[in-house]
């Protein structure tokens, strides 16, 4: 496929979203940037907020794991799909337990609310936690997608990893500096629009291709060993029950306690629409995470078909030796070149096994995918320092041209800290990011978790003497140690580790706490 179309394409597309900030960021303001005035049509933030949550982690890295090994069965599967059906259920608690409080406070930062139930400790070190897991979360995305950029297009022009990471937070800074939250609304539905296109489209493609209908597929998938959904083996990271209670406590912790996807509902006008908003938004991802695991089936019969095969290699690992299961494509040596996981879909897409125009589609999905990781975690982390730990809005002593000044060189400093998280990230050069990102987020959503929960199920109060932050530091470390000692008893913790986490921070909080003195 010609480089030179593909990033033609990229940088088409970019100007595109340039032009829709620059028709949305028209008489904007600080508010317009935090909450997008709240006058954000409910429908639209809905169908946004669908290409943020999948970003490249479930266009790239999700397909990849149907038919990865390793686990208590032959393949993966559908099993991620248990963590999903945890995510439904945990769009539900957001929609009629935390959605009610944010609105009836009437919050610009949801971290507002730690502040009017505790003090300004709690307020910041929630803050502090939603800043770590966001950019944590956000960067890994980025990474993965950036990578696949760079592995199969720009590396070949002799162009280094870091100058095309630069180039590429350049282009999301300039679409965001100005509109925030009311241009993201806007391009993120753009996003999810040209991402979905792009699945549908290799759905069709290899369905024909191998001469299947859905029905067809569906068996020649179970046949296979594909399509099994629920893991009953408690000893694995990916029991059912695992799954989706994980699921569902990280979904809360992600999305309900999340600055970002927040930021974004509290932009509707009112809360009968910001309910509308998230109801519909998890009905639909649950049928799209479906039909991007369904693809990812379609693709690994698509590589069978096409020569790929499955095969065990050895390695000597500290004097031990590891077996490992690899699947590709053979070279002209014989040997596999291993594409299991996330470089399945985009070495089938670039690499000459798709037709040209799946691969420029493949390409208009991948920074559909791309953009949604970090525009609105940047607009949200430069939300989140403004407002609750510099209590910007509250500066009277600044004026609004002093107060857009700071707010641009807080987004500039989050855009350095992207890129070098970024490259952290390449060094570490995990081959399937997916799970890895939720491993991270039992660890920082934890605490957050804990203290939201503390809030809201207690009416007990917390001094303001160092001790929060404290506990929520430790949290995280005990969890890990917990980790440690049950794995060498034989029991593999997987998404339950939030809850562990959050269980720690909650108990801890009440340790401190003192009940609420009416006098």
């Amino acid at each position: 496929m010609n480089i030179t179309v593909l990033l033609s394409i990229i940088f088409i597309y970019f100007f595109i979203l340039l032009g829709v900030a620059f028709y949305t960021s028209k008489n904007s303001d600080n508010q317009s940037f935090f909450i997008g005035n709240r006058k954000s049509k409910w429908w639209l933030v809905a169908f946004g907020m669908i290409g943020t949550s999948l970003s490249g982690v479930t266009f790239i890295s999700v397909p990849g794991t149907v038919g990865a090994t390793g686990g208590s069965y032959l393949f993966g599967g559908f099993e991620y799909f248990q963590f999903i059906i945890g995510n439904f259920i945990g769009y539900f608690i957001i929609a009629f337990l935390l959605l009610p409080l944010y609105y009836k406070m009437n919050l610009t930062s949801i971290y507002t609310y730690l502040n009017k139930r505790f003090n300004t400790e709690a307020h910041k070190t929630g803050s502090t936690f939603f800043i770590i897991s966001r950019a944590i979360g956000a960067t890994a995305r980025l990474y993965l997608v950036i990578n696949v950029l760079d592995i199969f297009l720009l590396n070949k022009l002799g162009v280094p990893f870091w100058l095309t990471t630069l180039v590429i937070l350049l282009m999301i800074l300039l679409y965001t500096f100005e509109g925030g939250v009311k241009t993201i609304v806007f391009t993120d539905t753009l996003q999810t629009s040209f991402m979905l296109i792009s699945m549908i489209a290799c759905i069709l493609f290899i369905m024909k291709n191998l001469n299947l209908n859905i029905r067809e597929s569906i068996d020649t998938l179970n046949i296979n060993g594909y399509l099994h959904i629920f893991n009953c083996d408690p000893h694995s990271k990916t029991f059912f029950l695992k799954h989706i209670l994980g699921g569902m406590f990280i979904t809360i912790a992600m999305t309900g306690l999340d600055q970002e996807m927040m930021q974004k509902n509290i932009s509707v006008k009112n809360l009968k629409d910001s309910k509308k908003n998230m109801l519909t938004f998890a009905t639909i991802l649950i049928l799209v995470n479906l039909l991007f695991l369904f693809m990812g089936g379609l693709l690994y019969l698509y590589a069978i078909n096409h020569g790929a095969e499955y095969q065990s290699v050895s390695h000597m690992i500290n004097h031990s030796q590891i077996t490992q299961n690899i699947f590709g494509f053979k070279d002209t040596s014989g040997k596999i070149q291993n594409i299991m996981g996330d470089n399945l879909f985009p070495t089938l897409s670039l690499a000459g096994y798709f037709p040209q125009y799946l691969a420029i589609i493949f390409i208009i999905g991948l920074v559909s995918a791309l953009f949604p990781s970090a525009d609105g975690a940047l607009t949200s982390l430069t939300s989140s320092f403004c407002v609750d730990i510099l209590g910007l809005p509250q500066k009277n002593n600044l004026t609004e041209k002093q107060k857009k000044s700071l707010r641009v060189k807080i987004h500039l400093t989050f855009t350095f800290i992207f890129l070098v998280l970024i490259l952290i990230f390449k060094k570490i050069n995990n081959d399937s990011i997916v799970y890895t990102i939720m491993d991270l987020a039992g660890f920082t959503y934890g605490p957050l978790l804990g203290l939201f929960s503390f809030g809201i199920f207690t009416k007990r109060i917390l001094p303001q003497n160092g001790k929060i932050f404290i506990i929520c530091i430790i949290a995280p470390i005990l969890s890990y140690l917990f980790r440690i000692l049950v794995l060498k008893l034989g029991y593999g913790i997987g998404l339950e580790l939030i809850i562990i986490n959050s269980g720690i921070t909650f108990l801890g909080l009440l340790l401190i706490s003192k009940k609420f003195d009416l006098q």
